[in-house]
């Protein structure tokens, strides 16, 4: 089936834009919005509107298949693609991407998809929300295509055994980080809260606010959650653990901190994300291998998640090859194309260190749709919710789409069983 048009509208995202320089050189907050101006380029304030692109692909029998275009909250920081603005590169995926799959076989995902990856506009490189959106769109193309789900399309082109029960939603709180956990708990959610602890008071100028919300996690999600639950603890602390205790990170005070978030879970198995932010890749990596050689020979038992620094396809292997993480964040904006993300969470497979399939709070539904089924096509040991902040709707949307898509892959399964058993 043939690919007879490329269409691009400008649309909303499920958060905002951030001007993370600006925040993090001391802008104050006045509600909802920062107060200052911003310093990253593009940004005409430093809290403004999430925006997205919303891609359509009109298909030869008429059927048209949706990708959205998307870019995290803190886009322009730390080596990414300047700030998304859709109205810009609309033309851009009307013009130039367009031309190139206009006529294509819509069955040839990853040709297609990796067509994009090398493509040139104007000297430059296509913004890596583009690719990550079209790749969607190509993606439930070749799906329609193949009259199956594009969790099998996936597995197919990357050799994967799907998974046959949904992959755990890891949930986000934000900054309502004891009602947004309440919320969790009542739903049963297997991984959480998240919790946003990116500034002092949150953390305590000893860690000790930390250690009381955890243990609150624990004593609230016995008494909210579901018989026999036990979820997996997930804070990201956003580097502020380094902030208390500065390196050498394998030194007993920070040991000590360790273990003490450990006896605070209790029962509750637990990772932090994050625990220090030192400036660039490699010296994040030598950071982490550190601290994690330092829990290794105390016996602390807290897994360590590696998101700053780790944004690339060339940042996950990075890490992962030196056994600088437990879990390693696959961000899927920052990726480009979503078969990027996906092979980010194979390359993990025959490690010690399992793949947390991310993003943003600054996607789309669709977005979040599509990345459902890179989690079950590759078996990554967690899936964010996403997009957006209150937590239910972006639980819904991920966890949703892959029980109606283990669902149907079981019914074809059956089916196929049934006609074999038949004809015997």
């Amino acid at each position: 089936m043939r690919i007879e048009g490329v269409h691009a509208t400008p649309g909303f995202s499920g958060f905002y834009f951030d001007d993370q320089r600006a925040i993090k050189g001391g802008a104050s907050q006045d509600g909802f919005a920062y107060v200052g101006e911003p310093v990253t380029d593009g940004f005409d304030s430093i809290r403004q509107a999430g925006e997205a692109l919303l891609v359509e692909l009109e298909l030869a029998d008429g059927t048209v298949v949706r990708g959205d275009c998307a870019a995290v909250q803190y886009s322009g920081a730390g080596g990414r693609d300047p700030l998304f603005q859709a109205e810009e590169y609309a033309p851009v995926v009307e013009g130039p991407v367009a031309e190139e799959l206009v006529g294509r076989d819509a069955a040839d995902f990853l040709e297609n998809a990796e067509l994009l990856e090398e493509l040139d506009v104007e000297g430059d490189r296509l913004h890596t929300a583009i690719r990550y959106g079209v790749s969607q769109a190509l993606l439930a193309a070749a799906a329609e295509a193949e009259g199956t789900t594009r969790t099998d399309v996936l597995a197919d082109e990357l050799g994967t055994e799907p998974a046959t029960e949904p992959i755990p939603v890891f949930g986000q709180s934000g900054d309502d980080r004891y009602v947004n956990a309440e919320k969790m708990f009542v739903k049963g959610v297997p991984v959480l809260p998240h919790g946003l602890i990116n500034a002092e008071e949150k953390i305590g100028s000893d860690g000790e606010t930390l250690l009381e919300y955890v243990e609150w996690l624990v004593s609230r999600s016995a008494e909210l959650g579901p018989d026999g639950y036990e979820p997996r603890l997930h804070i990201d602390v956003y580097g502020m653990i380094g902030e208390i205790f500065s390196a050498p990170y394998d030194r007993p005070e920070v040991v000590d901190y360790f273990a003490a978030l450990e006896d605070a879970a209790g029962p509750l198995p637990i990772q932090i994300e994050g625990p220090m932010d030192v400036g660039d890749r490699e010296a994040q990596i030598e950071a982490m291998c550190e601290l994690r050689d330092g829990l290794a020979e105390a016996g602390v038992g807290v897994d360590l998640v590696a998101d700053e620094w780790c944004n690339t396809f060339a940042d996950v292997q990075a890490f992962v090859d030196a056994g600088a993480a437990d879990v390693v964040q696959v961000k899927t904006p920052d990726l480009g194309g979503i078969q990027r993300s996906a092979r980010a969470v194979q390359y993990c497979d025959g490690t010690d260190t399992r793949a947390y399939l991310g993003g943003t709070c600054n996607e789309t539904e669709t977005s979040a749709r599509a990345c459902a089924h890179v989690a079950l096509a590759t078996n990554a040991a967690q899936v964010l919710a996403k997009p957006g902040m209150g937590f239910d709707e972006g639980y819904m949307i991920v966890e949703n789409e892959m029980r109606r898509t283990v669902a149907r892959r079981a019914r074809e399964r059956r089916e196929i069983e049934d006609e074999v058993t038949a004809d015997d």
